[in-house]
């Protein structure tokens, strides 16, 4: 059978049609601030307090676009006749987002919690250089970190946890039981 002469343009017209009288689904960006999830990634932010210049972030980095500088300081002794010790204290933390591929590897590999994905997205600039952005900035951008979601109320509680459960109840245990009174006397027989 020979297909009808128009047969397309009208499948087409159809198609047209229906999309014309759906709503739209645009969002009008600069004037209406989009719905994001709550998890989304935008930029990375930092916790300087727990950033303890380990360089795991810059060397796992697969686009080098993290710059760390520190220095040594030496920490007197806590206790009288104790040795002193050193510490890294963190000069320069900041990110190259011009550079950064958003793979997350940073975060995942900072073993201090230190690294933690912000929704912010607004951070466009003129010029390319300055995307790279330092730790001022990056701690800014920590404030806007959402709370981590709650745990799961079925799941296994974590080791770490009824470890030390286990051990602050069996203190109040000890606590509790009343120990035996000595003999005022001092009988012995």
């Amino acid at each position: 059978m020979a297909p009808i002469p128009g047969s397309g343009l009208a499948k087409g017209l159809a198609v047209t049609l229906r999309t014309m009288t759906k709503k739209t689904v645009t969002e009008q960006y600069p004037d209406a601030q989009p719905d994001l999830p709550p998890r989304t990634r935008g930029v990375i932010g930092l916790f300087e307090e727990n950033c303890t210049v380990c360089m795991l972030c810059a060397r796992e980095c697969p686009d080098w676009c993290i710059y760390i500088d520190s220095h040594k300081e030496t920490v007197p002794a806590a206790t009288p006749g104790g040795r002193e010790r050193s510490r890294n204290v963190l000069d320069r933390f900041a990110i190259d987002f011009s550079l950064c591929m958003y793979c997350g590897i940073c975060i995942e590999v900072c073993p201090f919690d230190a690294l933690f994905w912000s929704p912010e997205f607004e951070y466009a600039e003129t010029d390319i250089r300055d995307l790279t952005h330092e730790r001022d900035k990056l701690r800014e951008w920590m404030w806007t970190v959402p709370a981590p979601p709650a745990l799961d109320p079925g799941a296994e509680e974590p080791k770490e946890i009824a470890t030390a459960r286990k051990t602050a109840e069996k203190l109040a245990a000890a606590r509790a039981e009343p120990t035996a009174p000595a003999d005022p006397q001092g009988d012995e027989s």
